[in-house]
């Protein structure tokens, strides 16, 4: 494969690009995004990911990589945009739609088109080839088109591009063959191949199974809660039979695939995915239960001065699409009551409507720190710290990440801990 097109230059786009560019291969990167555009033709990106920004220097600088504004002819493309929900939680294919309506101009007979985006059930059928065919081309003979979905860990990107298996699904077998190959040049996993329904549909199920095992976690929490049962005792019992996994609970669930892709199934068959939806609601239902447990806690304070710690989905990375602990802040900052002080060592200022302060500005004369996110700075907060500035030094980990113990002066709380009525005293715990 001489040159290849990549459509998308985000948390995903971008990685694919640069991996193929180190393979060899010659890549041109489209967004829509001008600032992206300049910046990567620098040398430069705007995203985080554990050694991105050294992989695109090196195949910039060598010439492998470029950016453009415009699709331009190639072997292959590659379209890795965006697919958000609607606010009716069905699935927006509008920018798969434009993007592959972008790379028509630049099409020939043999080239290939892989949709790696997460897509429902069919798309590739009803929605991308239809576009291919209304431009003149037969998208069963005259170009192959196959679906392969992405499937890595944001900080783990680079490696998983690389290790891990990938599904490639077709149009036709022959599709499925070549766009294969055009994969087998950087993936050292199994590159499986397969129709393109079921390489949609695979996808799916992989988020969907994580959505529904961590609704039933958080379910647990709030029973626990009601019950005044230490949730997290449970589980540990619970999974100490051989084929029990419970996950921990959380603050709910974020990102682009866990939170948006059990959706996909749900609109395709409805009367049908019953459990997914209801995984779903449970899930979208921490946020809230996040809140009544601070409220519980900061009963008896009159203004009290909350810490809100982490933005972002997940730890290490500043994406904070469909991120619960935005959600949770919002809410915060809607009471006059609280005295909101947000922090988040990862995410930048133009990324949030809100003000971000210093971990030092944060906890100043704080009643309260909620942690958000398992970022690594997070799991080592300073215990001292928080006992010397904190007001009233009570930590609740919606994360259950970090390293702070219970002593004398700190409190420490996780979701699924029996919180009850206990309130943080109007006097400081260490007076």
């Amino acid at each position: 494969m001489q040159k290849i097109c990549v459509i998308g230059l985000g948390y995903i786009g971008l990685p694919t690009a640069a991996i193929f560019a180190r393979a060899g291969v010659s890549v041109v990167g489209v967004d829509v995004n001008k600032q992206v555009v300049e910046r990567l033709n620098k040398g430069e990106i705007i995203i985080e990911e554990v050694g991105l920004p050294e992989v695109v220097k090196e195949v910039v600088e060598s010439g492998k990589l470029r950016a453009s504004m415009e699709p331009e002819e190639a072997d292959a493309f590659i379209i890795s945009v965006p697919t958000p929900i609607h606010e009716d939680c069905t699935a927006n294919v509008e920018y798969v739609r434009s993007a592959t309506k972008a790379i028509v101009p630049y099409l020939k007979k043999g080239n290939v088109v892989i949709v790696e985006s997460t897509i429902p059930p069919r798309t590739m059928d009803d929605v991308v080839a239809p576009i291919i065919e209304e431009a003149g081309l037969n998208p069963k003979e005259d170009v192959a088109l196959a679906h392969c979905p992405e499937r890595v860990l944001p900080g783990r990107i680079l490696i998983e591009l690389v290790e891990n298996t990938r599904i490639v699904g077709g149009l036709t077998p022959e599709a499925t063959a070549k766009a294969a190959d055009v994969y087998r040049q950087i993936v050292t996993g199994d590159v499986i191949e397969t129709e393109a329904v079921t390489a949609e549909m695979s996808k799916l199920m992989e988020n969907t199974f994580r959505d529904v095992n961590i609704a039933l976690a958080n379910e647990l929490a709030k029973i626990s809660a009601r019950l005044g049962v230490d949730a997290h005792k449970v589980i540990e019992l619970a999974n100490k039979h051989p084929r029990v996994n419970i996950h921990q609970p959380g603050p709910g669930v974020g990102g682009h695939c866990l939170a948006v892709d059990p959706y996909f199934i749900v609109e395709k068959a409805p009367e049908e995915a019953r459990l997914i939806q209801l995984s779903r609601d449970i899930n979208n239902s921490m946020p809230d239960f996040v809140i009544e447990q601070i409220i519980k806690l900061t009963a008896e304070l009159k203004e009290p001065k909350i810490a809100l710690f982490g933005l972002t989905y997940k730890g290490n990375i500043d994406d904070v699409r469909e991120s619960p602990a935005i959600e949770i802040v919002e809410k915060v900052l809607a009471n006059p009551r609280y005295d909101v002080r947000v922090h988040d060592p990862h995410v930048r200022e133009e990324q949030v409507p809100f003000p971000l302060l210093s971990f030092e500005e944060a906890v100043k004369g704080a009643n309260l720190v909620v942690v958000l996110a398992d970022h690594n700075e997070f799991k080592a907060i300073d215990q001292q710290a928080l006992l010397a500035q904190m007001e009233t030094p009570v930590v609740f980990d919606t994360k259950n990440c970090t390293n702070l113990k219970q002593e004398e002066g700190l409190t420490v709380y996780r979701i699924g801990d029996v919180i009850g009525l206990q309130a943080i005293a109007v006097k400081p715990i260490n007076s």
